[in-house]
């Protein structure tokens, strides 16, 4: 398998895992990536790019002018997640308890090259590049503070990408339409009522009433839902009882649910609903349900995937195809409900390791890393075949 790595980002290299190991060796929470975004702003004062820091809270937006014509958006999200790095990195993470495991200093690292090369290029003539470096994409929705911030204005297309190890080095995924699912939570009670293990006769025991609600709910996905479609409903955490001995009067359990589409998504939370209401009426208890709409589906637009494909196919040929799909949530998708853009996938499994050996969010997370110079050259082609 060739890769055709851009000349001006094979000469950047070194600064490029530069960038990526110090953001992996210093990761910040979301809305706290103080120190982040200070080492981002020192470097796009050091490349001459005038940008604006606390956009959407701790995010930092740069631009550079080349001349009248259309205005293109990189984005690239900044936070790491509260777990402990487990591995034996050289730039293994000095934050007790923080850890970049899922490729955000990666996708840092490959803007701040393209920053880089851009800020030297003297053959664009015309457009503009916005570079949004944003925050608190692992649940914060930094996307939503960006926008109200202002980071689209003028934008007409977007594209971001993600590090993934789920595709080996030298691929790039890409589709139309959904490539990310929505990401939604939700909280049950079931209030019930107490007694003796040993004289049921008279309660309403919670916890057999969850467990006939768990059974049911599972139905959404198996009996409610396109099987050529893709939905997720699970319930990932569930507390009640006391004793042996006592038949709970409370059970509390907690879930997300996931779906490519807004018709899905709308369909699982109505037949959960109606499912509870079923179930409370059936064994005389009160179950009340909290549901919170998180991040929609991330829907792909057609004129930015065939942007996308131009510009990869120059760096990995055939290599650029179907993403391995996910019913992760993710972002991005706020900025493709407003305009135009593309998000895809750069593979990134390590070369010495078997694929999903090394998922995302996992404690011991590393990418092959040159599959930054990968995502830094499709960033490039993709500018310059917008400003031809």
């Amino acid at each position: 398998m060739k890769i055709n790595i851009r000349k001006e980002i094979a000469g950047l290299s070194d600064e490029i895992y530069y960038y990526r190991r110090h953001f992996h060796k210093y990761p910040e929470l979301s809305f706290k990536e103080f120190k982040t975004a200070e080492t981002i702003s020192k470097y796009l004062k050091d490349f001459g790019i005038k940008h604006k820091k606390n956009v959407g809270k701790t995010g930092v937006v740069g631009e550079i002018y080349f001349g009248p014509g259309p205005t293109i958006a990189l984005r690239a999200d900044m936070d790491a997640l509260p777990m402990q790095e487990k591995g034996s990195l050289d730039y293994k993470s000095r934050n007790d308890g923080v850890m970049h495991a899922c490729g955000h200093d990666g996708h840092m690292a490959i803007l701040l090259g393209v920053a880089q090369s851009l800020s030297k290029n003297n053959r664009i003539k015309k457009g503009t590049v916005k570079f949004i470096f944003q925050p608190a994409e692992e649940g914060g929705g930094g996307a939503r503070y960006m926008i109200e911030d202002g980071c689209l204005n003028g934008v007409d297309e977007i594209y971001g990408l993600h590090l993934w190890n789920y595709q080996k080095y030298g691929e790039v995924g890409l589709k139309t339409g959904a490539v990310m699912a929505s990401a939604d939570i939700f909280e049950i009670e079931i209030l019930g009522k107490g007694g003796h293990g040993a004289a049921p006769q008279g309660t309403v025991d919670a916890i057999v009433v969850a467990s006939h609600l768990i059974n049911i709910l599972q139905t959404v996905v198996s009996r409610n839902t396109d099987p050529l479609e893709n939905t997720v409903l699970t319930i990932g955490k569930i507390k009640g009882g006391e004793n042996f001995n006592v038949i709970s009067d409370n059970v509390i359990m907690h879930g997300t649910t996931r779906a490519y589409s807004e018709k899905n998504r709308q369909m699982i939370k109505k037949r959960m609903e109606e499912i509870i209401e079923g179930i409370s009426n059936s064994f005389n208890a009160i179950i009340k349900i909290k549901y919170k709409e998180g991040y929609p589906p991330t829907v792909n637009h057609d004129l930015p995937v065939k942007n996308v494909l131009l510009a990869a196919k120059d760096i990995v040929g055939d290599q650029a195809k179907s993403p391995y799909l996910s019913m992760g949530g993710e972002d991005f998708s706020y900025y493709l409900q407003k305009i135009p853009g593309c998000f895809f996938f750069v593979g990134s499994a390590p070369e010495k390791n078997d694929i999903l050996s090394t998922p995302h969010h996992c404690s011991h997370f590393d990418i092959d890393e040159r599959s930054l110079l990968v995502g830094a050259s499709v960033y490039l082609n993709l500018i310059e075949n917008s400003f031809k």
